[in-house]
């Protein structure tokens, strides 16, 4: 009796094509690239929202290639571990508020200057000076800065009405940079350092009372809850900037690592028209629940630019020459 071929030779193709179809999976799995981007702020800041489509985009654009996670609200690092995670290729690519690593080096913390670049073109115009610097700096560090965008103007927020500079005097005032813990020293309040995703907490139970921010991180906190004064002194406007592992990004293919700076460009240039737009919106929202948006009294903004006038002097002194001619360059 004959064995029938048959089934043998349709076995035998149907494995073939599940071997081909496991082969060509391979391919593309090995083919793909995943990178995580650690995020401070929560998923609904305008930061993180434009993180998300600068992630899409390249995405897109690479075909699928590079796959970037986006890890809002401080989950995968704390903020001041970013920029080390980044360098150190525990993250392929972060996020970081510039002003957080002036100790490292001072031109990280110059857009944190107060009344130094107070508005957005101001911000715009002294980025474009900073940056070649930050270039060099960070190739030094293995790293790349990919974009960058500015928070909206940073005001003060108080439980408690503000006429002049004393009356910040022994208040509990959130620090979270070397200048903002400099400026309680100065006024003499008392620095808490508290980072972004702890802001809410820290101003319900009472741990500070002040601070110097923007109406965006005063929404993502729910601030209108707690804290009933909000004082426009458009103080300076810090900038968060995107920073990429320079090793993994010289891995990318040239067609890849094209497309993530075509998103980069993309997103600072939306970043700062998002920044405009939450800077309005926010303050509507806070004043929509209760909180007082108020200018600041003569005396008031004369105490604070006491106060910035002897941070860029500090600042000066710590930053030597570089700093001098980047502020040199920027005052032309």
């Amino acid at each position: 009796m004959r064995v029938p071929l048959r089934a043998p030779l349709a076995v035998t193709r149907r494995l073939l094509l599940a071997g081909a179809s496991l082969a060509l999976f391979s391919a593309a799995a090995q083919a793909q690239t995943k990178w995580d981007l650690p995020a401070a702020y929560p998923a609904t800041n305008f930061h993180t929202v434009n993180l998300q489509q600068f992630a899409d985009d390249i995405d897109k654009a690479s075909a699928g290639k590079l796959k970037i996670t986006v890890h809002a609200n401080a989950s995968l690092f704390k903020a001041p571990e970013i920029k080390r995670a980044v360098q150190g290729g525990q993250a392929q690519i972060g996020e970081v508020l510039l002003v957080n690593f002036q100790n490292e080096w001072p031109v990280f913390g110059a857009d944190g200057l107060p009344f130094l670049a107070d508005s957005y073109d101001e911000s715009v115009k002294l980025w474009k000076l900073q940056k070649p610097m930050l270039d060099k700096k960070l190739a030094e560090q293995g790293m790349m800065v990919l974009y960058a965008v500015p928070w909206p103007p940073q005001g003060i927020y108080s439980k408690k009405p503000l006429n002049s500079a004393a009356d910040l005097k022994g208040i509990k005032w959130r620090a979270y940079s070397p200048a903002t813990s400099r400026i309680a020293e100065l006024v003499g309040a008392q620095p808490v350092t508290i980072q972004a995703a702890e802001v809410s907490q820290a101003f319900a139970t009472g741990v500070v009372e002040s601070m110097m921010s923007s109406g965006s991180t005063g929404w993502d906190a729910k601030l209108h809850e707690h804290v009933k004064f909000w004082y426009d002194t458009q103080a300076w406007l810090p900038k968060n900037a995107v920073l990429v592992n320079k090793a993994a990004f010289d891995k990318l293919d040239k067609p890849t690592q094209d497309a993530v700076m075509k998103a980069a460009a993309d997103a600072e240039v939306r970043g700062l028209a998002a920044s405009k737009r939450a800077n309005t919106e926010s303050l509507d929202k806070l004043k929509g629940g209760g909180m007082q948006i108020l200018p600041p009294s003569a005396a008031l903004t004369a105490d604070m630019k006491k106060v910035g006038e002897t941070l860029l002097k500090e600042w000066l002194d710590k930053a030597g020459p570089e700093g001098k001619a980047l502020i040199d360059a920027y005052r032309k």
